[in-house]
């Protein structure tokens, strides 16, 4: 009986030999060919890892030297121009109120002298009267008065710039992102509600690089994770029901979620406290604190709002009894630049600026670090809904190019606003308060991922919508 033919063509040497398939090309080798091919397949690997370590080395040499970048070099040069141009302006100003000056106290010198000589004529003559003594009294006033009003010179600002303005205009968030007006909910959607499949006033969100969706479920008193795609979420803290226990909580109301050690330090509004979460274990960090907001900086301070005490204080993480200082407000009730009213939600930039929700005075201020007040960077014109104004300002996330996003709660839409400008952009809602995908009611909480995608907490209608970027 003859002996079954098992063999096939090899790919490289073209023989009808055992071979065996290659997995990633799908091409059959004989063995010795095969070895070759797996030998050729390594050698890549490492090309591939030389590039890999050439573009690490890369990027660390231009993170070395980020003063080195070629547009800063242009930076520098208008700053030059920019000093140039005030400096030559200043001295064309100073040279022109030297001279006017000097003219204006050289008119008033010969008046003086001219007086003088009168005086003298009538002191030598040794004939006056109360006539001439008036007349001498009075011109002495009147130079007197000129003097002293100095000139009719005064200095006039234009507000128009004679300056050219400079700004960075970076191609990854653009000043003029846009996104799709109707919204995919991807959490809640099944109306209020303590089911896995529900919330209950949803206020804060946070989207993790895998797009799991991390919520402060208000009303439900507890932090849910939904999962990318998930049709329900899973709870990660407060499982146990309405409380002041370890393991409960109260209205929480904002969340720092810490990727790297899966902890969670929680607003836990009503509780009057800040607790953290740890892989179950439960620590306060904080108490007797009416804390809304919650925020971190790159340097580990930790930022909490007091809509009560009206304030925004900041504490080192570890040392909260020996750090704690007033950052923003602190100067009781009020709408003065040194006064918060009701502040909410918080964020922190790289330069350790507070941006503060001033709920209750219907705008949003930026206190720059130690500063003694703030400055309002959106709305400041009253309550009302119009581009200049805004309604009870919640949820806030301030962009690397200062571009200042503000959740709108009483005019159910999310405005863009630029510091500077008098007026900001409607980004998504404003058309009215129904459930309907392009529309908002009351929302909260506002997050971004990866992809620039923008997330907002509907607070009442109970679900978290994803507005698309439009690219």
């Amino acid at each position: 009986m003859a002996m079954a033919n098992n063999k096939t063509q090899c790919f490289a040497c073209n023989k009808e030999k055992i071979t065996y398939s290659c997995e990633g090309c799908l091409k059959r080798f004989c063995l010795m060919h095969l070895t070759e091919h797996q030998q050729m397949l390594n050698e890549e690997l490492n090309h591939i890892i030389n590039d890999y370590d050439q573009f690490k080395q890369t990027i660390n040499e231009q993170k070395e030297n980020l003063y080195n970048h070629s547009l800063i070099k242009q930076i520098n040069q208008w700053e030059i121009n920019s000093i140039e141009k005030i400096q030559q302006k200043a001295q064309e100003c100073r040279e022109l109120l030297i001279n006017s000056s000097q003219r204006f106290i050289k008119d008033i010198e010969m008046e003086f002298n001219d007086l003088s000589e009168q005086i003298k004529q009538i002191y030598n003559e040794n004939e006056f009267n109360e006539i001439n003594l008036n007349y001498l009294k009075n011109q002495l006033i009147e130079i007197t008065q000129k003097l002293n009003n100095s000139s009719n010179i005064s200095i006039q600002q234009d507000s128009q710039s004679f300056i050219n303005e400079i700004s960075i205009i970076s191609s990854k968030i653009s000043k003029f992102n846009k996104w799709k007006q109707n919204a995919i909910t991807v959490a809640g959607r099944n109306g209020p509600g303590q089911e896995l499949n529900q919330l209950n006033r949803p206020e804060r969100i946070f989207i993790d690089k895998n797009k799991s969706i991390f919520i402060a479920d208000t009303r439900n008193n507890r932090i849910v994770e939904w999962k990318y795609n998930a049709k329900e979420g899973q709870i990660i803290a407060g499982r146990n029901g309405q409380g002041n226990g370890m393991d409960q909580l109260n209205y929480p109301t904002d969340m720092i979620v810490d990727q790297h050690n899966h902890s969670i330090i929680i607003a836990d509004c009503r509780n009057r406290r800040v607790i953290q979460w740890l892989n179950q274990y439960q620590e306060i960090l904080i108490e007797n604190i009416h804390c809304h907001g919650l925020t971190m900086d790159k340097h580990g301070f930790l930022y909490a709002s007091d809509y009560k005490k009206n304030e925004v204080r900041r504490w080192k993480m570890g040392e909260y009894n020996n750090q704690e200082i007033v950052v923003a407000g602190g100067n009781g009730q009020g709408n003065q630049l040194n006064q918060l009213n009701s502040p909410t939600f918080i964020f922190v930039d790289e330069y350790q600026s507070i941006y503060v929700s001033d709920r209750q005075n219907h705008h949003v201020m930026k206190w720059r670090k130690d500063a003694k007040e703030g400055i309002i960077v959106a709305g400041g014109n009253g309550q009302g809904g119009n581009l200049n104004q805004l309604s009870y300002p919640q949820g806030l996330i301030v962009d690397h190019l200062g571009q200042i996003y503000v959740a709108d709660y009483g005019n159910n839409r999310v405005m863009r606003w630029c510091e500077g400008k008098e007026e900001g952009e409607v980004v998504v809602g404003g058309n009215d308060y129904k459930n309907q995908s392009n529309q908002l009611n009351s929302p909260m909480g506002l997050s971004f991922d990866d992809e620039g995608n923008l997330y907002v907490a509907d607070c009442l209608n109970h679900r978290i919508e994803k507005f698309e970027i439009i690219l």
